[in-house]
Protein backbone atom coordinates (compact mmCIF):
# COMPACT_ATOMS: atom_id res chain seq x y z
CA UNK A 1 0.00 0.00 0.00
CA UNK A 2 1.13 3.73 -0.83
CA UNK A 3 0.72 6.86 0.23
CA UNK A 4 0.08 10.16 -1.09
CA UNK A 5 0.96 13.63 -0.15
CA UNK A 6 -0.15 16.73 -2.56
CA UNK A 7 1.75 17.18 -5.68
CA UNK A 8 3.10 20.51 -5.17
CA UNK A 9 6.04 22.90 -6.19
CA UNK A 10 6.52 24.91 -3.33
CA UNK A 11 9.57 26.50 -4.59
CA UNK A 12 10.44 26.25 -8.29
CA UNK A 13 12.57 28.96 -8.57
CA UNK A 14 11.75 30.45 -12.13
CA UNK A 15 15.13 32.65 -13.02
CA UNK A 16 14.32 36.06 -15.20
CA UNK A 17 16.88 38.55 -17.34
CA UNK A 18 16.70 41.06 -14.54
CA UNK A 19 17.76 40.63 -10.78
CA UNK A 20 15.47 39.04 -8.60
CA UNK A 21 17.18 40.00 -4.95
CA UNK A 22 18.93 42.54 -4.20
CA UNK A 23 22.95 42.98 -4.03
CA UNK A 24 24.71 41.65 -0.97
CA UNK A 25 25.88 44.54 1.01
CA UNK A 26 29.04 42.21 1.26
CA UNK A 27 29.35 42.22 -2.02
CA UNK A 28 31.60 45.44 -1.62
CA UNK A 29 33.43 44.49 1.66
CA UNK A 30 34.03 40.36 1.60
CA UNK A 31 35.70 37.69 0.06
CA UNK A 32 33.87 35.67 -2.46
CA UNK A 33 33.75 32.17 -3.79
CA UNK A 34 33.01 31.18 -7.20
CA UNK A 35 31.03 28.42 -8.12
CA UNK A 36 31.02 27.80 -12.03
CA UNK A 37 28.33 24.97 -13.65
CA UNK A 38 28.93 24.97 -17.35
CA UNK A 39 27.49 22.74 -20.31
CA UNK A 40 29.69 20.65 -21.67
CA UNK A 41 27.38 20.87 -25.10
CA UNK A 42 27.44 24.84 -25.40
CA UNK A 43 29.62 26.48 -28.24
CA UNK A 44 32.43 27.06 -27.84
CA UNK A 45 33.23 24.33 -26.22
CA UNK A 46 34.83 25.97 -23.01
CA UNK A 47 35.92 24.18 -19.57
CA UNK A 48 34.69 25.75 -16.45
CA UNK A 49 38.53 27.15 -15.54
CA UNK A 50 38.36 28.74 -18.79
CA UNK A 51 34.72 30.62 -17.88
CA UNK A 52 36.03 31.38 -14.53
CA UNK A 53 39.14 32.87 -16.19
CA UNK A 54 37.13 35.13 -19.02
CA UNK A 55 34.69 36.75 -16.19
CA UNK A 56 36.99 36.81 -13.23
CA UNK A 57 38.36 40.31 -14.24
CA UNK A 58 34.59 41.58 -14.46
CA UNK A 59 34.14 40.54 -10.79
CA UNK A 60 36.95 42.38 -9.26
CA UNK A 61 35.43 45.69 -11.27
CA UNK A 62 32.21 45.38 -10.23
CA UNK A 63 34.12 45.42 -6.65
CA UNK A 64 33.97 41.85 -5.66
CA UNK A 65 36.88 39.64 -3.57
CA UNK A 66 36.89 36.41 -5.99
CA UNK A 67 39.34 34.29 -3.73
CA UNK A 68 38.83 31.17 -5.31
CA UNK A 69 36.46 29.58 -8.01
CA UNK A 70 35.26 25.60 -7.60
CA UNK A 71 33.32 23.65 -10.28
CA UNK A 72 29.90 23.50 -8.54
CA UNK A 73 29.20 19.52 -9.57
CA UNK A 74 31.71 19.44 -7.38
CA UNK A 75 30.68 20.56 -4.25
CA UNK A 76 26.96 20.12 -4.77
CA UNK A 77 27.49 16.13 -4.86
CA UNK A 78 26.15 15.53 -1.70
CA UNK A 79 25.09 17.17 1.80
CA UNK A 80 27.83 15.95 2.96
CA UNK A 81 30.30 17.57 0.67
CA UNK A 82 28.25 20.56 0.79
CA UNK A 83 28.83 20.71 4.94
CA UNK A 84 32.66 20.22 4.17
CA UNK A 85 33.11 22.83 1.88
CA UNK A 86 31.31 25.45 3.90
CA UNK A 87 33.57 24.72 6.72
CA UNK A 88 36.29 25.25 4.83
CA UNK A 89 34.54 28.85 3.71
CA UNK A 90 33.98 29.67 6.79
CA UNK A 91 37.31 28.89 8.34
CA UNK A 92 38.17 31.44 5.39
CA UNK A 93 35.99 33.89 6.64
CA UNK A 94 33.99 33.71 3.00
CA UNK A 95 31.65 36.39 3.29
CA UNK A 96 29.64 35.85 -0.31
CA UNK A 97 29.01 33.00 -2.75
CA UNK A 98 28.71 33.65 -6.73
CA UNK A 99 27.56 31.62 -9.36
CA UNK A 100 28.55 31.22 -12.88
CA UNK A 101 26.12 29.66 -14.97
CA UNK A 102 27.08 28.77 -18.33
CA UNK A 103 23.98 26.54 -20.54
CA UNK A 104 23.22 26.59 -24.20
CA UNK A 105 21.16 29.43 -24.07
CA UNK A 106 24.17 31.80 -22.45
CA UNK A 107 25.50 33.15 -19.32
CA UNK A 108 24.11 34.01 -16.25
CA UNK A 109 25.75 35.71 -13.05
CA UNK A 110 24.10 35.10 -9.62
CA UNK A 111 25.15 37.06 -6.05
CA UNK A 112 24.61 35.91 -2.66
CA UNK A 113 25.66 36.29 0.90
CA UNK A 114 26.52 32.87 2.61
CA UNK A 115 24.96 31.24 5.18
CA UNK A 116 27.38 30.18 7.21
CA UNK A 117 26.34 26.19 7.47
CA UNK A 118 26.14 23.28 5.02
CA UNK A 119 23.22 24.89 2.75
CA UNK A 120 25.84 27.67 1.44
CA UNK A 121 23.26 30.33 0.06
CA UNK A 122 19.91 30.84 2.59
CA UNK A 123 17.81 31.27 -0.63
CA UNK A 124 17.87 30.35 -4.55
CA UNK A 125 15.98 33.75 -5.25
CA UNK A 126 19.30 35.72 -5.76
CA UNK A 127 20.46 38.88 -7.33
CA UNK A 128 20.97 38.03 -11.21
CA UNK A 129 22.32 39.01 -14.36
CA UNK A 130 21.51 36.91 -17.57
CA UNK A 131 23.01 37.61 -21.39
CA UNK A 132 23.54 35.33 -24.36
CA UNK A 133 26.36 37.45 -24.91
CA UNK A 134 29.67 37.36 -22.66
CA UNK A 135 30.84 40.84 -23.60
CA UNK A 136 27.22 42.61 -22.71
CA UNK A 137 27.72 40.70 -19.40
CA UNK A 138 30.99 41.75 -18.67
CA UNK A 139 29.82 45.42 -19.69
CA UNK A 140 26.97 44.71 -16.83
CA UNK A 141 29.42 43.58 -14.00
CA UNK A 142 31.22 46.53 -14.86
CA UNK A 143 28.57 48.83 -14.36
CA UNK A 144 28.29 47.78 -10.89
CA UNK A 145 31.49 48.98 -9.66
CA UNK A 146 30.86 52.45 -11.40
CA UNK A 147 28.53 53.84 -8.54
CA UNK A 148 29.71 52.25 -5.71
CA UNK A 149 32.97 52.34 -4.48
CA UNK A 150 34.23 49.01 -2.77
CA UNK A 151 36.06 48.32 0.33
CA UNK A 152 37.87 45.12 -1.75
CA UNK A 153 41.22 46.41 -2.35
CA UNK A 154 43.73 43.78 -2.36
CA UNK A 155 42.19 41.23 -4.99
CA UNK A 156 43.88 38.64 -6.84
CA UNK A 157 44.43 39.76 -10.50
CA UNK A 158 44.18 36.17 -11.71
CA UNK A 159 41.92 33.35 -10.60
CA UNK A 160 42.56 31.19 -7.70
CA UNK A 161 41.19 28.10 -8.62
CA UNK A 162 40.35 26.12 -5.17
CA UNK A 163 41.81 22.83 -4.02
CA UNK A 164 39.50 19.82 -4.13
CA UNK A 165 39.27 18.85 -0.62
CA UNK A 166 40.94 15.45 0.56
CA UNK A 167 38.26 12.99 -0.03
CA UNK A 168 38.72 11.73 3.39
CA UNK A 169 37.69 14.60 4.43
CA UNK A 170 34.46 14.09 2.53
CA UNK A 171 33.86 10.91 3.86
CA UNK A 172 30.32 10.31 6.24
CA UNK A 173 30.93 7.68 9.25
CA UNK A 174 27.39 7.56 8.36
CA UNK A 175 27.29 5.93 5.69
CA UNK A 176 26.87 2.10 5.95
CA UNK A 177 27.37 -0.78 3.79
CA UNK A 178 24.35 -2.69 4.93
CA UNK A 179 20.65 -2.36 4.37
CA UNK A 180 18.18 -0.57 6.96
CA UNK A 181 15.65 -3.02 9.10
CA UNK A 182 12.31 -2.35 10.22
CA UNK A 183 11.29 -1.12 6.81
CA UNK A 184 7.72 -2.57 7.55
CA UNK A 185 7.25 -0.83 10.30
CA UNK A 186 7.31 2.63 9.33
CA UNK A 187 6.55 4.65 5.69
CA UNK A 188 9.48 5.15 3.40
CA UNK A 189 9.44 9.15 1.77
CA UNK A 190 10.39 8.77 -1.54
CA UNK A 191 11.07 12.36 -3.16
CA UNK A 192 10.48 13.84 -6.84
CA UNK A 193 13.31 15.14 -8.58
CA UNK A 194 13.15 18.93 -9.27
CA UNK A 195 10.50 19.10 -6.32
CA UNK A 196 12.48 21.28 -3.12
CA UNK A 197 12.27 18.28 -1.82
CA UNK A 198 15.24 16.97 -3.38
CA UNK A 199 17.58 19.70 -4.75
CA UNK A 200 20.06 21.97 -2.60
CA UNK A 201 19.63 25.34 -2.93
CA UNK A 202 22.97 25.66 -5.00
CA UNK A 203 21.79 22.79 -7.57
CA UNK A 204 19.26 25.40 -9.05
CA UNK A 205 22.53 26.90 -10.70
CA UNK A 206 23.64 24.12 -12.20
CA UNK A 207 23.17 24.37 -16.07
CA UNK A 208 20.56 21.06 -16.53
CA UNK A 209 18.16 22.90 -13.86
CA UNK A 210 19.19 26.77 -14.64
CA UNK A 211 16.13 28.39 -15.75
CA UNK A 212 13.54 25.48 -16.19
CA UNK A 213 9.86 26.50 -17.07
CA UNK A 214 6.92 25.40 -14.39
CA UNK A 215 5.65 23.88 -17.01
CA UNK A 216 8.62 21.70 -18.09
CA UNK A 217 9.55 20.66 -14.78
CA UNK A 218 5.90 19.55 -13.82
CA UNK A 219 5.92 17.74 -16.90
CA UNK A 220 9.19 16.08 -15.88
CA UNK A 221 7.79 15.66 -12.63
CA UNK A 222 4.70 13.37 -14.30
CA UNK A 223 6.39 11.35 -15.76
CA UNK A 224 8.84 10.68 -13.75
CA UNK A 225 6.63 9.34 -10.67
CA UNK A 226 5.09 7.41 -13.35
CA UNK A 227 7.83 5.43 -13.60
CA UNK A 228 8.75 5.76 -10.26
CA UNK A 229 5.51 4.10 -9.81
CA UNK A 230 6.18 1.46 -11.76
CA UNK A 231 9.22 0.39 -10.29
CA UNK A 232 8.19 0.43 -6.46
CA UNK A 233 5.26 -1.61 -7.36
CA UNK A 234 7.21 -4.62 -8.77
CA UNK A 235 10.59 -3.93 -6.62
CA UNK A 236 9.52 -2.34 -3.16
CA UNK A 237 7.32 -4.70 -0.60
CA UNK A 238 6.68 -1.26 1.83
CA UNK A 239 4.58 1.45 2.42
CA UNK A 240 5.89 4.79 0.98
CA UNK A 241 4.52 8.44 0.54
CA UNK A 242 5.23 11.12 -2.22
CA UNK A 243 7.51 14.01 -1.05
CA UNK A 244 7.76 16.81 -3.27
CA UNK A 245 8.12 19.91 -1.01
CA UNK A 246 10.73 20.36 1.77
CA UNK A 247 10.38 19.23 4.83
CA UNK A 248 11.95 18.50 8.67
CA UNK A 249 13.23 15.45 9.78
CA UNK A 250 11.09 16.55 12.55
CA UNK A 251 7.92 16.80 10.37
CA UNK A 252 8.77 13.90 8.39
CA UNK A 253 8.97 11.99 11.62
CA UNK A 254 5.88 12.96 13.33
CA UNK A 255 4.43 11.42 10.11
CA UNK A 256 5.36 8.01 10.65
CA UNK A 257 8.20 8.68 7.79
CA UNK A 258 11.32 7.36 9.18
CA UNK A 259 13.43 6.63 6.00
CA UNK A 260 13.81 8.13 2.62
CA UNK A 261 14.69 7.12 -0.43
CA UNK A 262 17.46 9.19 -2.03
CA UNK A 263 20.21 9.25 -4.90
CA UNK A 264 22.93 10.91 -5.81
CA UNK A 265 24.05 12.17 -9.06
CA UNK A 266 27.83 12.61 -10.05
CA UNK A 267 31.27 11.71 -11.35
CA UNK A 268 31.44 8.07 -9.99
CA UNK A 269 35.41 8.35 -8.65
CA UNK A 270 33.68 11.08 -6.35
CA UNK A 271 30.81 9.36 -5.57
CA UNK A 272 32.45 6.79 -4.07
CA UNK A 273 35.11 8.44 -2.51
CA UNK A 274 32.52 10.66 -0.60
CA UNK A 275 30.96 7.04 0.77
CA UNK A 276 34.21 5.55 1.65
CA UNK A 277 34.56 3.43 -0.88
CA UNK A 278 37.86 2.96 -3.10
CA UNK A 279 37.22 3.93 -6.64
CA UNK A 280 37.15 1.55 -9.88
CA UNK A 281 39.29 1.92 -12.47
CA UNK A 282 37.14 4.09 -15.50
CA UNK A 283 34.70 5.34 -12.24
CA UNK A 284 36.40 9.22 -13.00
CA UNK A 285 34.57 8.88 -16.29
CA UNK A 286 31.56 7.93 -15.75
CA UNK A 287 28.07 10.44 -14.51
CA UNK A 288 26.09 8.09 -12.70
CA UNK A 289 23.19 7.55 -10.00
CA UNK A 290 23.29 5.86 -6.75
CA UNK A 291 20.30 5.20 -4.77
CA UNK A 292 20.53 4.68 -1.01
CA UNK A 293 17.85 4.97 2.32
CA UNK A 294 18.33 7.63 4.89
CA UNK A 295 17.35 7.18 8.62
CA UNK A 296 16.15 10.11 9.58
CA UNK A 297 16.00 9.18 13.52
CA UNK A 298 19.68 8.15 13.39
CA UNK A 299 21.11 10.27 10.47
CA UNK A 300 22.35 6.70 8.52
CA UNK A 301 22.69 6.40 5.19
CA UNK A 302 22.29 2.82 3.77
CA UNK A 303 23.97 2.60 0.91
CA UNK A 304 23.69 -1.58 0.17
CA UNK A 305 26.41 -4.04 0.36
CA UNK A 306 26.39 -4.07 -3.68
CA UNK A 307 27.71 -1.17 -5.97
CA UNK A 308 24.52 -0.40 -7.93
CA UNK A 309 25.00 2.60 -9.35
CA UNK A 310 24.47 3.05 -13.12
CA UNK A 311 24.03 5.82 -15.81
CA UNK A 312 20.48 5.42 -16.21
CA UNK A 313 18.74 5.95 -12.80
CA UNK A 314 16.06 3.54 -14.01
CA UNK A 315 18.48 1.02 -13.82
CA UNK A 316 19.87 2.08 -10.44
CA UNK A 317 16.91 2.09 -8.90
CA UNK A 318 16.18 -1.24 -10.28
CA UNK A 319 19.42 -2.68 -8.57
CA UNK A 320 19.39 -1.19 -5.45
CA UNK A 321 15.75 -2.14 -4.68
CA UNK A 322 16.42 -6.06 -6.09
CA UNK A 323 19.54 -6.06 -4.09
CA UNK A 324 17.55 -4.65 -1.03
CA UNK A 325 14.75 -7.41 -1.50
CA UNK A 326 17.70 -10.00 -1.41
Amino acid sequence: MKYYLPLLLSILISFEANAQGALPESFFDGKAVVLVSVDPAAEPALTWRQVADSLHSSFVEAGADPVAYYELETIALSEDRQATYAKAFEQRQVKNILFITRSKAGYAVHMSPFSGDGKIIPTAALYGLESDNIDELRSRLSAIGESVRTKNLLVIDVPEFGEVLDAAASVSLKYLQEYPLNLEVFKTGVPISGSSATESLISYFRFDLFGKSPEDVLREQSAQKATLESILESNYQYDYVWLTEAKTNQELIADRIQFVLSKVEGRESDMMASMGLEPTPGSERRVVVKYYIKLLVRDELYIGTTWDADSDWRKALENFLKNLNK
